[in-house]
């Protein structure tokens, strides 16, 4: 995601999108093909090493209110998915209806994570993790219990 992409509190909030993780060995080259056949435009594409400068350019600059929501969690979320080899598409999305078919499409293709960014919340697209949920939003907690490792990786 460029210098320029949006953001609240410094770290990276594509309102309108959804971030779609591709794991290592997916079909990232379908996903993208089914996306734009399906009129949602894949406006960025980040290998695994751009999502971690992402990621932690957005965790250097990060607003204490980042915390309050889960804006970090996220950030450090996608870290943890791009250091495990996961490709990060960014898909455009007019409406509830077009980012329901971008996670279903996310879905057929692989992904393990398709998060639809709207103006007051993120949703996860594609089912993740446990049954469990998270009980409160304090960045001391780690990742939400739906990753796969409950906690942030340590490099």
């Amino acid at each position: 995601m460029s210098q320029g992409h949006p953001q609240a509190y410094g770290v990276f909030k594509p309102v309108g999108h959804v971030v779609v993780a591709m794991p290592e060995g997916s079909d990232v080259e379908g996903a993208d093909a089914a996306f734009r056949a399906a009129g949602l435009p894949v406006v960025e594409r980040l290998s695994p090493a751009q999502m971690v400068v992402q990621a932690d350019r957005d965790l250097a600059q990060a607003s204490p209110l980042a915390g309050v929501g889960q804006e970090l969690n996220l950030v450090k979320t996608h870290r943890a998915l791009a250091l495990a080899g996961a490709t990060f598409l960014l898909v455009r999305t007019q409406d509830n209806d077009e980012a329901q078919r971008a996670g279903d499409i996310a879905q057929r293709y692989g992904a393990s994570r398709a998060q639809h960014y709207s103006r007051w919340m993120v949703e996860e697209l594609v089912p993740v993790g446990t049954t469990s949920h998270q009980v409160n939003e304090s960045p001391d907690s780690g990742l939400d219990q739906q990753t796969h490792t409950g906690r942030p990786a340590v490099n």
